[in-house]
């Protein structure tokens, strides 16, 4: 009866043993992959008070680990990083260890988000969150200092002339090569539409084009409302008058939005395009591909006043302010 029961037995331990030579095999291979660090550089953000399990499954939605389960059990044996909130930098397919290494040193890289309608300063604002008060400051005097690099710059101001677009920014990396980046990459925006340094239209050279275009971004705020902002803004410029903008107002006063009141509206400032004809002196925020796409292209049309009838956001033109008016009772009819 003895070698009946031993025989079951044997089994069991035989295959314990396998299983746990398996299970011992695959967290190995979670926690140091063969191929580890060999995969492209991705970027993994931590916010504040995100867990441990939280991390992990950034970390794996990112591909730097293959197993957020294993990668808490290597936490549990080895422990677990002091992980502060901020960008990384990591590579797809790292090993454990290194993961822990890079996440306990500390953020190293800042993230740069350059959105249509976003000005310098606001873009100062978000470095200065991550990289200090004292980069920002010289991201700000690096974006005047070097608007000579810029073939579209007409004065000092980089203003609108930065590329939209995501920009990594390396733990040692100078506001100055930052600034560079974003020239560079609005020059290569400019030219897949059709944007050259000595583009003309509407008897607007380049410059004047991309403020025109920081203004329909502001004002438009939708694509389908753009193009015919762009008209309505060189209707208005040819009649010599004031274009009467209120994204220009706003600007003047370093605001985003909100209601221009008409204690606003007498602020004076270059960039008050009520008290002023023509344009701003500068663009008044970076624009995107669309917006310039408006201005290049604007369709033909006599409007010269426009306003949001809807909520999501639709502007109806119109010819005459009679015309305007009807429209702003139409918006008002509609809670707007």
């Amino acid at each position: 009866m003895a070698s009946l029961v031993s025989k079951p037995l044997g089994r069991v331990v035989g295959v314990s043993v396998v299983l746990v030579v398996l299970v011992v095999g695959w967290f190995s291979l979670q926690v140091d992959p063969v191929f580890a660090g060999k995969g492209p550089d991705v970027i993994v953000t931590v916010h504040a008070g995100d867990s441990l399990a939280a991390i992990a499954g950034e970390l794996h939605s990112k591909g730097v680990i293959a197993s957020p389960l294993a990668f808490r059990l290597d936490a549990l044996l080895f422990g677990a990083p002091l992980v502060q909130p901020g960008s990384y930098e990591l590579r797809e397919g790292s090993s454990f260890s290194a993961v822990r290494s890079i996440l306990g040193a500390g953020p190293n890289v800042a993230v740069v988000t350059a959105l249509p309608g976003l000005t310098l300063h606001e873009m100062a604002v978000n470095l200065a969150a991550q990289k200090g008060n004292t980069y920002a400051t010289a991201f700000l005097k690096d974006a005047t200092a070097l608007s000579a690099h810029s073939p579209f710059a007409q004065g000092s101001s980089l203003e609108g002339l930065v590329g939209v677009g995501t920009y990594i920014v390396k733990l040692h990396e100078s506001p100055k090569l930052l600034v560079h980046k974003m020239v560079n990459a609005f020059v290569n925006e400019a030219k897949s539409v059709g944007l050259t340094p000595r583009t003309r239209v509407e008897g607007l050279n380049a410059y004047q084009l991309v403020t025109a275009a920081s203004i329909v971004e502001k004002e438009g705020y939708y694509p389908k409302n753009m193009p015919k902002v762009a008209r309505v803004i060189f209707n208005r410029l040819a009649r010599g008058g004031p274009l009467q903008m209120d994204a220009t107002v706003l600007y003047a006063l370093g605001q985003d939005g909100g209601t221009v009141t008409p204690q606003m509206l007498q602020t004076p400032s270059p960039y008050n395009t009520y008290l002023n004809a023509g344009l701003t002196p500068t663009p008044i925020c970076t624009v995107s591909a669309t917006a310039l796409k408006a201005v290049l292209h604007a369709p033909a049309g006599s409007w010269l006043y426009f306003v949001v009838v809807d909520k999501s956001g639709t502007e109806a033109f119109s010819t005459t302010f009679a015309g305007q008016l009807a429209n702003e009772r139409l918006a008002a009819s509609r809670g707007l």
